[in-house]
């Protein structure tokens, strides 16, 4: 896929593709039972993950770890991850665990820095698709408005205010043969469900691939893996 124009492919190219949103509680209601767990009725399971980065450059250019924390950085003026690949620059891990079907679920606590505008911090990569359907199921970004505002791709806004703060995000996948479910939990709250793209081999990413200018971050702990 051509540099900058990924966000533009995210919105509803198949049927059915379209996002549900949680409607608001009503006021007065009665307090509601505490919410199960995402992960209850999932194991948590090993995974491995390679590396994507400028090419040209060393990984400890644009990545640290230590307590715990995985932090990620590129520059709009990065080299992608390919020598001659027209695609944005990034520093990301690709997780190796290419599935087709099942339910697979992506957990981690994220941290966004202030200023960091137009980057995708997660996704689930179609890395085999038909042709003409899309390259990812989902995109999470973070755009530089309203202290910090997270979308679904460049579009359905799922929180405000998320700058400069640790919260947890959970993407659980069911996938089928056919079209499968993808939801969304911030701090264990559902605040998406949206069908995938359709049959593909995919996988996750997670850390900084930038589609917009200046200097992103994102910065990663307590990443889990869950299936069931």
């Amino acid at each position: 896929m051509h540099r900058r124009t990924v966000l533009r492919a995210g919105a509803g190219l198949l049927a059915g593709g379209a996002a549900l949103t949680l409607p608001p509680a009503s006021a007065g209601a009665a307090t509601a039972a505490p919410a199960a767990d995402p992960t209850d009725g999932w194991t948590r399971t090993s995974f491995t993950y390679s590396w994507q980065k400028p090419w040209n450059l060393d990984l400890g250019d644009r990545h640290t770890a230590g307590d715990g924390v995985h932090r990620m950085w590129v520059y709009a003026t990065d080299e992608p991850f390919e020598e001659g690949s027209s695609t944005d620059p990034r520093t990301e891990m690709r997780w190796k665990v290419d599935y087709t079907t099942g339910n697979r679920m992506w957990d981690a606590d994220v941290y966004l820095p202030s200023g960091t505008d137009g980057a995708s911090f997660v996704q689930i990569l179609r890395g085999v698709h038909p042709s003409g359907t899309p390259a990812t199921d989902i995109m999470l970004n973070v755009y530089d408005t309203g202290g910090g505002t997270v979308r679904r791709y460049d579009g359905t806004v799922l929180r405000t205010d998320a700058y400069d703060t640790w919260f947890n995000v959970k993407i659980a996948h069911q996938a089928t043969a056919g079209t499968g479910t993808v939801k969304v939990y911030f701090d264990d709250s559902l605040v998406l469900t949206v069908a995938d793209r359709g049959p593909a081999t995919r996988y996750f990413k997670n850390g900084v691939y930038h589609h917009g200018s200046g200097r992103a971050e994102a910065r990663f702990r307590n990443i889990a893996y869950w299936t069931r």
